[in-house]
């Protein structure tokens, strides 16, 4: 059973204990036992965007997830330079920096996840402190921190591809908790496979 259990009136407290002259956003993860953590700075993907709280300690309004599918040739051309330079600034391959994009954003720099992730890497705002990312919304720092992200989890999982990508999307902690094996999370578990399948295809062309 959860330890807890949040309403409404615990979310407006938790945004009155914050400092009052910044806005503060709250995210929830409930482990398989059911124990809920909360935290305004989550690194994994499994933590979920529960509240975002404003400077006057109220509730704000949560927007949906948001990503443009229709724009993504448009914006994968857009890109696809720096991209690149990204990708040889930090010995990745770029055709898994492609696939990683495209799983994760669709190219489309704007795009927002129910999550709070953010920017065509879907950096979340640890993640983004973590590597010095001042403007998750800028294509260049947010490409530059999620590649930098990805290459330091190929080098903690001995360059083993399927858990650095499961790491990327559920975080780090999740896969060493796994015994090092990719989490049996269903979320987890389509992202691996559906960036193995983008890379495949941008190697060595559609089967």
């Amino acid at each position: 059973m959860p330890v807890m259990k949040l309403n409404s009136a615990i979310l407006l407290l938790l945004g009155m204990l914050m400092p009052f002259t910044v806005s503060a956003d709250i995210y929830k993860y409930t482990d398989a036992e059911g124990r809920i953590y909360l935290t305004d700075a989550p690194m994994s993907g499994h933590y979920r965007l529960l509240q975002r709280i404003g400077t006057n300690g109220k509730a704000v309004k949560r927007s949906k997830s948001k990503v443009n599918y229709s724009a993504l040739e448009k914006n994968k051309q857009r890109f696809s330079s720096l991209i690149d330079q990204v990708a040889q600034e930090t010995l990745l391959r770029p055709e898994l920096l492609h696939a990683v994009i495209r799983a994760e954003s669709a190219y489309d720099p704007h795009a927002i996840s129910h999550k709070g992730a953010v920017g065509l890497m879907q950096l979340m705002p640890a993640t983004a402190e973590r590597y010095g990312v001042s403007d998750r919304r800028n294509p260049q720092q947010n490409l530059r921190g999620g590649a930098n992200y990805l290459k330091d989890l190929l080098i903690m999982f001995e360059f083993d591809l399927k858990l650095a990508i499961a790491a990327y999307n559920a975080g780090e902690n999740a896969v060493i908790r796994s015994g090092n094996k990719i989490p049996n999370y269903k979320e987890t578990r389509n992202y691996v496979a559906k960036v193995l399948q983008f890379y495949r295809e941008n190697r060595f062309g559609k089967s």
